[in-house]
């Protein structure tokens, strides 16, 4: 073969090896996922939302071909790890399982936090609603009350006398007491704790008269006959405690207050990402291993819901504690 001619084919087929390599990345771009799924959660292992998290992780994740390894990066009541995730690449590689309390609750009572939670300008893709966590209602043996009517009876009969314990200020569980006080227009004092299971042993003496708890944490106590229990904070009934009425129930049509969680992604994520997600946690939580591990945590699985409908979610939630905060004059102080 002529000099001249073994050069255009060398040019030629360098051409084509060239326009074929520039092909290869949006091939392997199509073929999500490709490796790992990291799914932060902002707050310390061992938690609620932690082991929520973990259950439905290795579900989806066996169901997408792909670890989705949960990463606990904790701190600042969970704006640490959100903040994290809203600054990551928008491929589908970096999720968060958000609260209440990071996306409802938070943004405001920290207006300057590092990201915008809701609305147009948020910088979260919602991905899906995945469980609700409904909490109790609990006051010492010694309360002569026995059931939440009797309770607002008797708190109104002696305004200023009675108190309330909290997980600390501008927490969900102060939220969900000072809703109860607004409705009911009852003067009980709060007393914030480092969390509710600090608040038991007082409650139990009869130190403290009432707390809206967490049912894992709640509940056992109620069992042992330590502490009485009035009502569930959930629209239904719950499976663990079914002879226990929802507040609705007890006296308060209209009173209903969980704490929800949902994952996210980054602004931006691309729809058909988003859209599998979506699928594979709704159908995480619909298997029955996860939702016997839900159980235990006091979580219910949420319903089948898209992206679109997890919002509304937290955008109704979002206004119902915004107008509690501000009217009630909660802070983190």
């Amino acid at each position: 073969m002529p000099l001249s001619s073994r050069r255009r084919l060398l040019v030629s087929t360098a051409a084509a090896l060239a326009a074929t390599a520039g092909a290869w990345p949006v091939r392997a771009q199509s073929a999500w996922p490709a490796k790992p799924i990291r799914l932060v959660v902002p707050f310390p292992p061992g938690g609620a939302t932690d082991l929520l998290a973990r259950a439905i992780a290795q579900r989806a994740g066996t169901s997408l071909g792909q670890n989705i390894v949960v990463d606990n990066r904790a701190g600042a009541g969970g704006s640490l790890g959100s903040a994290e995730v809203a600054k990551a690449a928008p491929d589908g590689y970096t999720l968060l399982i958000a609260t209440s309390s990071t996306h409802a609750i938070g943004p405001h009572l920290n207006p300057n936090l590092p990201y915008k939670a809701t609305g147009p300008e948020s910088d979260f893709t919602p991905m899906a609603h995945v469980a609700d966590a409904a909490a109790i209602v609990l006051v010492p043996n010694t309360l002569p009350v026995a059931n939440l009517r009797e309770l607002i009876a008797h708190a109104k009969a002696r305004p200023g006398q009675l108190n309330y314990a909290s997980s600390g200020n501008g927490t969900i569980v102060q939220l969900m007491a000072e809703d109860f006080k607004a409705r009911t227009g009852l003067f009980i004092t709060h007393i914030p704790y480092r969390g509710t299971a600090l608040a038991i042993p007082d409650l139990v003496s009869g130190k403290v008269h009432l707390l809206f708890d967490s049912l894992v944490t709640g509940l056992p106590h109620v069992k042992d006959g330590k502490l009485k229990a009035l009502a569930v904070t959930s629209r239904a009934r719950t499976p663990l405690a079914p002879d226990l009425p929802t507040m609705a129930e007890a006296g308060m049509p209209g009173y209903e207050a969980t704490t929800w969680f949902g994952i996210y992604g980054p602004k931006g994520l691309p729809a058909d990402i988003t859209a599998k997600l979506n699928a594979e946690f709704n159908a995480a939580v619909r298997s029955a291993d996860v939702r016997e591990r839900l159980a235990r945590l006091g979580a219910d699985p949420a319903p089948p819901n898209t992206p679109a409908q997890f919002a509304a979610i937290v955008a109704a939630d979002s206004a119902r504690w915004a107008q509690i905060i501000r009217e009630r004059r909660i802070t983190l102080e």
